[in-house]
């Protein structure tokens, strides 16, 4: 049988959920955590054989509107319920496609028009695709700069250069969780989590939770060894010509201790990075 990806999204989303978080009364003993099937149905205001085939992979095709009922009787956040109708099939532009692996010579020629500010381009598995010079510098720390979360998991800087690090763990996982509504099958998408998951067993609890969160617009933290602290917040734009890309762009407050810091890190990689120095004549 086929991957079930819209079974095993309902069913660790019905177990992540309790009878009082829904104001349902719990009976008997459970075996298992969450909520009954049934309980499921009755939420939904559907037949229990027919949510039952649903988890199960032996009903591929519900409606729309069979779709916004377990939505709401799963308690689905706006970025969740739109993934449940992607890994359903009826969102629309839900066709896998490809995304570019290249950026286009205008948008790299952008990125570096911002000096001042990290910009970078990541695809739907959150490779960084292109970066401008500050980026660089920001992600100096570590081995390689080429996918966040194979970062945040795999090198062992992150815990030490993100202080949130439980909160961007799990908001990478959600992130890269929703690449899977679009294109579950996608090579680098299986490549990716095949690595993570045989490396590191706490992006395999996150991953199993099926937890789905887009971009969000929280400030976030970083502690780079050459500049301290940083808080950044950031832009996210969908790259038209180039679908599944974004453009990432941080921004620090103006005459913030962040944005002091981001002008000593641009002038520090910069430092390294001239023809005559040490580093540059050592790489």
């Amino acid at each position: 049988m086929a991957d079930n990806h819209l079974g095993e999204f309902l069913r660790t989303r019905r177990a992540a959920l309790r009878p009082e978080d829904v104001g349902m009364p719990s009976h008997g003993v459970r075996r298992v955590a969450g909520l009954r099937r049934e309980e499921v149905a009755v939420l939904a205001g559907m037949n229990v054989d027919y949510y039952t085939r649903l988890e199960q992979g032996r009903e591929r095709h519900p409606s729309p509107q069979v779709l916004d009922a377990l939505g709401r009787a799963l308690r689905l956040d706006p970025d969740a319920r739109a993934h449940l109708h992607r890994v359903a099939g009826v969102a629309p532009g839900t066709r896998p496609s490809a995304t570019a692996a290249t950026v286009s010579p205008a948008l790299r020629q952008l990125m570096d028009g911002y000096p001042n500010t990290p910009a970078f381009v990541i695809n739907r598995t959150m490779d960084i695709l292109a970066a401008n010079a500050l980026t660089d510098a920001l992600y100096a720390p570590f081995a390689a700069a080429d996918n966040l979360v194979r970062m945040a998991f795999l090198d062992p800087v992150a815990r030490g250069f993100y202080p949130d690090w439980d909160w961007t763990a799990q908001a990478t996982v959600a992130n890269l969780r929703e690449a899977t509504g679009f294109d579950a099958d996608d090579p680098r998408l299986r490549e990716l989590v095949a690595t993570l998951t045989e490396h590191s067993p706490e992006f395999t609890r996150l991953w199993n939770t099926h937890s789905v969160r887009g971009k969000t617009r929280e400030p976030k933290r970083f502690l780079h060894p050459d500049v301290g602290p940083l808080t950044l917040t950031f832009q996210a734009f969908d790259v038209r010509d180039a679908p599944g890309q974004q453009l990432i762009i941080y921004h620090a407050e103006p005459g913030s201790p962040s944005a002091q810091a981001l002008g000593l890190l641009g002038s520090v990689h910069a430092t390294r990075h001239r023809p005559d120095s040490p580093r540059h004549h050592g790489r």
